[in-house]
């Protein structure tokens, strides 16, 4: 997960360079830059958990190390999950149009949420 995020960063991070990014609408923009500071977000919150470790190793505090890495990973696949669905948007925004974006998007947004939340409780209250 931390090097695809980190992939994903960096792709976005070039897209301005790109010859058609002067053709972008404003919207297209907005989003751009909204999917630029998540996505950054997203690459500081999966790796913040090897940085506490780093940080805290061998101080007796592994249960805090876990816990907060767990809550961090956490909230770091919901906002990886902004940015799939956020790039989705772009992607299908630029090349079919907006409503096909906004419809695919959604459901890649659906998708994420029954594969990452649903099934995983499903599962959870099953065992």
């Amino acid at each position: 997960m931390q090097t695809g995020v980190q992939i994903l960063t960096g792709f976005l991070l070039t897209l301005p360079f790109q010859a058609r990014f002067a053709d972008l609408d404003s919207y297209q923009r907005i989003v751009y830059l909204v999917l630029v500071v998540t996505s950054v977000t997203a690459t500081a919150l999966i790796v913040a958990p090897v940085s506490v470790h780093r940080s805290l190793f061998r101080k007796q505090m592994k249960a805090h190390v876990v816990t907060l890495g767990d809550r961090l990973t956490r909230v770091a696949l919901g906002v990886l999950g902004l940015v799939i669905t956020g790039a989705t948007l772009l992607v299908f925004d630029v090349v079919v149009g907006r409503t096909e974006g906004i419809v695919v998007s959604s459901c890649v947004l659906v998708l994420l949420a029954v594969v990452w939340v649903v099934l995983p409780e499903v599962l959870r209250r099953r065992s």
